[in-house]
């Protein structure tokens, strides 16, 4: 081969090459994605984009924490990635995240056996059952087909000092709707107004009975609401109709703003914590208290599971 002959090929086979990365530089069709074939290898860029989409399947505001990457052109990637994967899953900021604060996400799970919810009986009051058109079930343990358990309280036990923090202005509010409390664990920081609604066409009572906080009992006729407050932490607080003896729920009260009772799917997040060690402890009404200790840093997303064994 001459020296011409060579050199064409050289150059026909630098425009292939040329071509072959342009096409794997394209948006993919099927999933809507546009990442290069650098940004598919790169770790960071990977590592952003689940978590990314992680926060935005959450609800979470966006959170862009680097955690382990800590060269300024991996930050940039996982940043880049992370702003990919939220806007891909559709992630909607209702307020930005603190600087440098921190999140803790995970779910709550049970395994072995699970005999199910048992049936409640609400034939002593008609005006409660015939607003059933279905087995009413009782919600003290309530877990979907893969375990993920509700109505854990997942809070920080450990790690805050001395730290003090304002009630929210906005109160919480417990329903009794269909004579059930609705939710059937709330969890509220202490001083929080918690607003009592009784949505049902019967009367109610209110009576939480507290171990470290004052105890009341409130009537409630159709329509009416009562407010109150707990002044101190308890977690947590059995409440209970004495009209009603099917109806039971629980209050969490805290001093801090650190908790979350888990949604449906099991999931929960603490938002906004400042860096540095916890406890981090997950309590159910039934299955008891899971515990675990983490270090997070700022501007870091870390992800916990608590597993509950089945009673």
């Amino acid at each position: 081969m001459n020296r011409f002959s060579l050199l064409a090929s050289l150059i026909a086979l630098g425009m292939g090459t040329a071509s072959v990365l342009h096409a794997n530089r394209q948006p993919n069709s099927a999933s809507g994605a546009s990442e290069s074939v650098s940004q598919i290898n790169d770790g960071a860029f990977r590592d952003g984009l689940y978590l990314g989409k992680l926060a935005a399947e959450r609800g979470l505001a966006p959170h862009v924490a680097t955690g382990r990457w800590s060269t300024e052109a991996d930050r940039s990637s996982f940043t880049a990635g992370y702003q990919r994967g939220y806007k891909e899953a559709g992630g909607q900021a209702s307020h930005p995240a603190n600087a440098g604060a921190a999140v803790i996400v995970g779910v709550a799970t049970v395994v072995g056996a699970n005999p199910g919810p048992k049936p409640i009986s609400m034939s002593a009051d008609p005006s409660c059952s015939k607003q059933h058109s279905k087995a009413v079930l009782a919600q003290d343990v309530v877990a979907d087909a893969k375990g993920r358990l509700q109505n854990v309280v997942v809070f920080v036990s450990d790690g805050l000092g001395d730290r003090a923090f304002d009630p929210p202005k906005t109160p919480a509010v417990i329903s009794q709707k269909g004579c059930q409390y609705q939710p059937h664990v709330v969890a509220v920081q202490a001083n929080q107004r918690l607003e009592v609604v009784n949505d049902d066409p019967t009367s109610h009572n209110i009576h939480p009975t507290p171990a470290n906080n004052r105890e009341w009992n409130k009537a409630e006729l159709p329509g009416a609401k009562v407010e109150e407050t707990f002044a101190r932490e308890e977690i947590a607080i059995p409440v209970k109709c004495n009209i009603h003896p099917w109806m039971r729920g629980y209050i969490a009260v805290f001093k801090h703003p650190y908790f979350m009772v888990t949604k449906e799917d099991g999931s929960f997040d603490l938002q906004n914590l400042p860096p540095g060690t916890y406890t981090i402890n997950a309590w159910h009404e039934k299955l008891g208290t899971a515990s675990q200790t983490v270090t997070i840093g700022a501007d870091e997303i870390k992800e916990l599971s608590f597993v509950f064994k089945s009673i």
